[in-house]
């Protein structure tokens, strides 16, 4: 069952994976995707700031358009030892990105901003979650983005989709590799909205 009488809820997102997540626990809510143009990760950030601080800015942008509710902004990277892969520019990029990943272990963050618009108070944070692939073979690397899931997803894989064939096995939460750790954020909404989750 949903929160009771829970707030507006606004998410600063178009992602269908996102509002599925929401939908899929029994939350109503609005979309108002942000526009934002993301800058480039800041170096002096580590990983799980850098999601957070990508986060902020979305629900930032999207609490200016309203008096009242609760703004959900959330961002997702995947963090291969030291580099970080956002969404793949193209095809090529898509295809670099999953040859890398093959056969190695990643880290998927997720960093979440929930703004109270009327209370003008801010939560963030991120949760990380590590994902071991299996070695990956050219053909299956070129079909799979052949079949355009790649595209638009950070690390240029879908774990919902085709892209679990590519996954032995995960640390921490399944959801926050989807792109929503489902566990925190109930937690804190929570904790913002003085009700539980019943």
């Amino acid at each position: 069952m949903p929160f009771v009488n829970h707030p507006r809820l606004i998410l600063a997102s178009a992602s269908p994976r996102r509002s599925a997540l929401l939908s899929q626990i029994g939350l109503t809510f609005e979309i108002f995707p942000s526009e934002i143009e993301e800058p480039l990760p800041d170096k002096n950030l580590s990983p799980e700031k850098v999601t957070q601080k990508l986060a902020q800015l979305k629900a930032r942008a999207v609490a200016e358009h309203y008096t009242e509710g609760i703004i959900i902004g959330a961002d997702t990277l995947v963090l291969l030892k030291k580099e970080l892969l956002g969404k793949p520019k193209n095809r090529e990029d898509a295809k670099s990105m999953l040859s890398r990943l093959s056969g190695k272990t990643h880290r998927v963050i997720t960093g979440v901003a929930l703004i109270d618009v009327k209370k003008k108070t801010e939560t963030t944070w991120s949760e990380v979650t590590k994902v071991c692939f299996r070695e990956l073979c050219a053909d299956e690397i070129d079909n799979y983005i052949e079949s355009g899931e790649a595209k638009d997803k950070a690390g240029a894989y879908g774990i919902q989709g085709r892209g679990a064939a590519f996954v032995k096995r995960i640390d921490g939460c399944y959801f926050n590799v989807v792109g929503l750790p489902l566990a925190s954020f109930v937690e804190k909404l929570a904790d913002n909205t003085s009700k539980c989750y019943q």
